[in-house]
């Protein structure tokens, strides 16, 4: 590429007298220093151009850009994305090794093990598949009624049978497999996992839960 001459520097005047030119010369015009090649001045929008006596260009031109104007938006893929409801993700699954006489006391750790670790009280829900929680039983004593008001409420660890259907979800399930029979606990489970938001731990035999739910549960 041929080199293009530096221009002269141009400083800033210091006051003082100003040459002025000799009466009857020009100042001459400084002329714009040569680029590489002779370059077209840009044409300004809306100008004509020049002249090829082609007129179908123009018209093909014209036909491209009217169609290109045309053509309808991309659809961006976050919107429909947007439109498509996100899948429940799979609770962890915790088996907390325990027989049918110590499956409760293992789930009373587990909420222990839970509130010592931050978690909330309300995030909290334990289900037994045999007897009753003996915190159930006492509060079932004073009727139906205010029992499920404290579920309703929210605001503390809440025991139900694993057959309640008025039980709601929550954060936590705990199941105690304390008795019931064979049926019983293998439907018991499943509901459990669809009421467990995050983490559903099971406290009973290892060899009988996952003879129950089965290898791909």
């Amino acid at each position: 590429m041929p080199l293009i001459p530096e221009e002269p520097q141009i400083h800033e005047s210091v006051p003082g007298p100003r040459a002025t030119p000799a009466a009857g010369r020009t100042a001459p015009t400084p002329r714009p220093v040569p680029g590489p090649g002779p370059r077209p001045a840009p044409r300004r929008p809306g100008s004509p151009g020049p002249n090829r006596g082609s007129a179908g260009t123009s018209s093909a031109q014209s036909q491209r850009t009217t169609s290109d104007a045309t053509k309808p938006l991309p659809t961006a893929p976050a919107a429909s994305a947007a439109k498509t409801p996100a899948a429940k993700a799979t609770p962890q699954i915790q088996l907390i090794p325990a027989t049918v006489e110590g499956a409760l006391d293992a789930a009373d750790e587990a909420v222990d093990l839970l509130l010592d670790s931050g978690r909330a009280p309300a995030d909290i829900l334990v289900l037994t598949t045999g007897e009753q929680h003996p915190w159930a039983a006492h509060e079932l004593s004073f009727g139906e009624a205010s029992y499920w008001a404290q579920h309703d409420a929210g605001d503390d660890v809440f025991y139900a049978d694993a057959d309640a259907d008025r039980a709601k979800g929550r954060p936590v399930v705990i199941v105690a497999v304390n008795g019931g029979a064979n049926d019983a606990v293998a439907h018991a489970l499943p509901e459990a996992m669809g009421r467990a938001g995050t983490l559903l731990i099971v406290c009973g035999d290892p060899k009988r839960i996952n003879t129950l739910i089965g290898p791909g549960a």
